[in-house]
């Protein structure tokens, strides 16, 4: 909302209230007394003021609107305060809910609405009248703090998705970044470890081979078996197992961090729970090192604890260190250069989150860091205990100022009578209505039958009080309730289908006409009225069911738009998902071909050499490929690929579809049973890598496992915790797919999406079957590459 509301909506305010009084005495004829236009000249003018402050300070505000109308209530008459008193507090109230916690909104209305009860009990006693006064009140109010809430709630989520936008697309431009590195690391494992052992072996039985000539066959035996060993770990790093045990995790990178500190002599204790990769992980671990190297440089010998606990909705880290021995010297501490605080802030920052810092009550050092968690909300720091006591403190003494006998302004005799007040009446059968508007969401059926039957009470409660006032106004504030709850519930729906109005809510919304139509009617006949029977029937039918409908069509519309937001969220999300699994993919493969055309072969020609008793041959090819594997070391830390020349990803980027998902707070598992061929046709890799991308494209935030299998000829794709993917559009999207290679979909299970394809898979072109066979593939990599250009052999063939 625009900041310029901030004195526009208090100055209109002042003006209808300028009209009420004592514009409307005016044009009675009646000139108000010069000191009535003083009080209210500065009653006004207050609370305009304080209006106009409201999103800076909205408690005190409350505070001193409520305060002002109340003392100008006293010496002026009655209407003079009416629209600054009610519609002023309910503007304040809703920037209470849409500024503060939930806890302060709920607080600030309930003493409110009791400050205010109590002070006309004080003044006035409790009269019929008044009754119903406070009852609309409360209600206002009520309604002031839901909308303000709700707001809240909406603003939040939308901060939320940017946040989470905002963290895929770094994210996109991390994977391939971390799919070079992953890569760039085991290359260097395997030229350091391997291919160095094999020139250093053969080397040595070179260099003894007079004195020592069974060294030489010993050296050949270790190339041989070293050269199987490096193709296998090549092969490993070309196509990793789609799960998360390949690279170290998070929360086992900071225990090797913390047991790095320890073998420098500092004592640290850690309690670290899972995290996942992305820049939360990272963050924290950036926040961690620099935490402990402050402690190892100015606290050396400092017992220091390291907490890292990953939740719903945030991510707390915290590093505390007690006071360094005494006697110590810390050496380090002139070392730094006085940026670390503001480098931890800043980590904390760009991961979306906050930061402090400072001493402990035991002399010792804290650095507590605040990140988003799962849902990537708003990392919000916990209020203390101590002020949630200082607002229940104030919250009752103001509470319980109107009962200061100092502070009454004016007496008036309390009416006396054995009956039931028709206020009383009024606010507990409102009472009831928020009841069952609360048990909406878990018992939508109930609570809509509750409403129906507390509608007709209303009729009985006017005449069994002898109410006087307005005949439709308490039949309406009946239809408010099940009007809210038909466009809860239309909202909802709309929300989860985006379709039309479901059959069920028509027919509540029915049921509801004719009741409140018969509750108006009854109303209006009892309190007499010269318009016709069939009128009055006609006029409550049409305008109770013009009102339902109205619910009906404002909740379905906002259902829609929350939809279509989410719709885009999710598409956005997917379209960056796609992006940086394509983009790693790419890597992935340029350094694969690298491997091919190089150091692979210089390794089986090392291996072929080896195995044929050549010593000085098996020697000079294990020198090329290690030249090779440095050469490919320097070109995987230079290049990258051309966006026009990527890949499309196979089954073999399961793995960084699954981490990119995690980066972006989603748990998502791959699991891949020994059953599957390492092997697969083409048309099968690809439909069954675009399956599994579709299945999670469809959004949400519940864990999610894909499990593949293979049973014979038949291979299973099976996604659990994926509801969204039940959805009509993506179960036509999947069934497309498995039908275009002969496969079949499952969605019986809740929550549950099966996928079965034919290993060998039968394609209708042009008519003619043709029978895809696993054998006459080659590498599925390349596959991808050929199906990609759409200028292989097999699809010339298939056009002829």
């Amino acid at each position: 909302m625009d900041r310029a509301d901030d004195r526009l909506l208090p100055v209109l305010l002042l003006c209808v209230q300028a009209v009420v009084w004592p514009g409307a005495a005016l044009v009675r004829g009646t000139v108000p007394a010069a000191s009535a236009l003083l009080v209210a000249v500065l009653v006004a003018g207050s609370v305009t003021a304080a209006l106009a402050l409201r999103r800076a300070r909205p408690v005190t505000t409350l505070v001193l609107v409520a305060a002002a109308c109340a003392l100008g209530a006293g010496p002026l008459p009655t209407g003079a305060t009416a629209v600054l008193g009610t519609a002023g507090v309910a503007l304040t109230l809703f920037t209470v809910a849409t500024e503060r916690d939930t806890f302060t909104t709920v607080l600030c209305v309930v003493a409110l609405a009791l400050w205010q009860l109590l002070q006309s009990i004080s003044l006035h006693g409790l009269s019929d009248r008044e009754g119903l006064d406070l009852v609309l009140t409360a209600l206002l109010y009520a309604t002031a703090c839901g909308a303000g809430l709700r707001v809240r709630r909406t603003r939040r989520v939308r901060r939320t998705a940017a946040r989470l936008l905002r963290r895929a697309e770094a994210e996109r431009h991390r994977l391939p970044a971390a799919e070079r590195r992953r890569m760039e690391r085991e290359l260097h494992d395997v030229s350091a470890h391997h291919l160095t052992a094999v020139v250093v072996t053969a080397g040595a039985a070179l260099g003894l081979r007079e004195r020592r000539p069974e060294l030489a066959d010993e050296a050949l035996r270790f190339a041989v078996g070293t050269g199987r060993e490096v193709t296998r770990a090549l092969g490993a790093v070309r196509a990793p197992a789609p799960s998360r045990e390949d690279l170290p995790s998070p929360e086992e990178r900071l225990r090797e961090l913390v047991a790095g500190f320890r073998r420098l002599d500092q004592p640290v204790d850690c309690e670290i729970g899972p995290l996942p990769d992305g820049a939360v992980a990272d963050a924290a671990y950036g926040i961690v090192r620099e935490a402990l190297t402050n402690v190892a440089r100015h606290a050396p010998g400092a017992h220091t604890k390291v907490l890292c606990r990953y939740g719903d909705t945030r991510t707390d880290v915290v590093v505390t260190s007690a006071a360094p021995p005494s006697g110590t010297v810390a050496h380090g501490a002139g070392l730094g250069g006085g940026r670390g605080q503001g480098f931890l802030r800043s980590r904390a920052r760009e991961a979306g989150g906050t930061l402090t810092s400072g001493p402990t009550a035991e002399g010792g050092w804290e650095v507590r860091a605040v990140l988003p968690g799962r849902s990537a909300g708003t990392a919000e720091q916990p209020v203390p205990r101590s002020y949630r006591v200082a607002q229940l403190t104030a919250a009752t003494g103001l509470v319980l100022q109107p009962l200061l006998p100092v502070l009454v302004i004016r007496a008036e005799d309390a009416p006396s009578g054995a009956g039931v007040s028709v206020g009383m009446l009024f606010a507990l059968l409102a009472a009831a209505q928020v009841v069952a508007l609360l048990w909406l969401r878990r018992a939508p059926r109930t609570a809509q039958v509750v409403l129906s039957g507390l509608a007709l009470l209303w009729p009985a409660a006017m005449a069994e009080g002898d109410y006087t006032g307005p005949v439709v106004l308490p039949p309406a504030l009946s239809l408010l309730a099940t009007g809210a709850a038909l466009a809860a519930q239309a909202a909802r729906a709309a929300a989860g289908t985006g379709r039309a109005v479901p059959r069920n809510l028509l027919v509540l919304a029915g049921v509801g006409v004719v009741v409140h139509a018969a509750a108006v009617v009854t109303a209006v006949l009892e309190r007499g009225t010269a318009v016709p029977v069939w009128a009055v029937v006609a006029g409550a039918t049409a305008g109770v069911c013009a009102a339902l409908c109205g619910a009906l069509w404002g909740g379905a519309l906002r259902g829609r738009r929350e939809r279509a937001a989410r719709g885009a969220r999710d598409e956005r999300l997917a379209v960056w998902t796609g992006e940086a699994v394509r983009d790693a993919w790419a890597e992935r493969r340029r350094i694969a071909a690298g491997l091919e055309t190089t150091v692979l072969a210089r390794t089986a020609d090392m291996v072929a050499e080896a195995e044929a008793g050549r010593l000085d041959a098996t020697a000079e090819r294990a020198r090329e490929a290690l030249a090779a594997m440095r050469a490919l070391l320097d070109t995987v830390r230079d290049g990258a690929t051309e966006p026009d020349l990527r890949p499309q990803p196979t089954l073999q980027a399961l793995d960084l579809l699954a981490h990119q998902c995690r980066a972006t707070g989603r748990d998502v598992e791959i699991r891949l049973t020994d059953r599957v061929p390492q092997r697969l046709p083409t048309a099968v890799d690809l439909t069954a890598y675009h399956a599994a991308e579709t299945v999670l494209a469809a959004g949400g935030d519940e864990p999610a496992v894909l499990e593949l299998d293979a049973d014979g000829d038949i291979l299973t794709l099976t996604a659990t915790g994926v509801p969204r993917a039940a959805r009509p559009a993506v179960r036509e999207l999947l069934a497309a797919r498995a039908a275009a290679l002969g496969g079949t979909l499952d969605t019986g299970r809740p929550d549950t999406i099966g996928l079965r394809l034919p290993l060998a898979p039968a394609l209708d072109v042009l008519g003619v079957p043709v029978v895809l066979d696993a054998q006459d593939d080659g590498d599925g990599d390349e596959e991808g590459d050929e199906a990609r250009n759409g200028d292989g052999k097999r699809e010339r063939e298939r056009e002829r």
